[in-house]
């Protein structure tokens, strides 16, 4: 093999290394903490949103928050991100989440500023809500409850 073709895939190897030490952080609340949770597809979720009413469900997809926005899409570019497609959720005192072994908060970081978590792909555990449905009532439902998130 060339030496510049040797040079290009070893920096290939260190790009893809970088990417693997990204860690994920993972924050958690104490409550539900005995709750067996139900891993769901975002579709599936989506499509029987009526089944899983009231239960316990963990679904991974993308976090959206602005004024009057604090919502779940789907992470896939092929499907819709409408409202009405996504999930409304509701993050309360009632269930901080903080960060795994320590104890700072899900929107604080550990300098003191504000955690930005727009646009960030999540896993989230939580109780569907269908009788909530978020700002204006255009969300599917509501994930209330919300005792762990998984950020990448």
């Amino acid at each position: 093999m060339a030496p510049g073709r040797v040079y290009i895939v070893l920096l290939f190897v260190l790009a893809l290394q970088a990417c693997n030490t990204h860690k994920k952080k993972i924050y958690t609340s104490e409550c539900a903490t005995e709750v067996h949770f139900k891993r769901v597809n975002f579709s599936h979720l989506i499509d029987s949103i009526k089944f899983y009413d009231k239960q316990y469900v963990e679904v991974s997809g993308k976090y959206v928050e602005g004024k009057h926005i604090s919502a779940l899409v789907n992470d896939s570019t092929f499907t819709s991100h409408g409202n009405n497609r996504s999930l409304w959720v509701n993050f309360t005192q009632d269930c901080p989440l903080y960060l795994k072994d320590k104890h700072i908060g899900l929107f604080e970081t550990e300098d003191g500023q504000y955690n930005e978590i727009n646009n960030k792909q999540m896993t989230i555990r939580g109780r569907i809500d269908l009788q909530k449905k978020g700002h204006k009532e255009a969300y599917c439902a509501t994930l209330n409850e919300v005792s762990y998130l998984e950020l990448y």
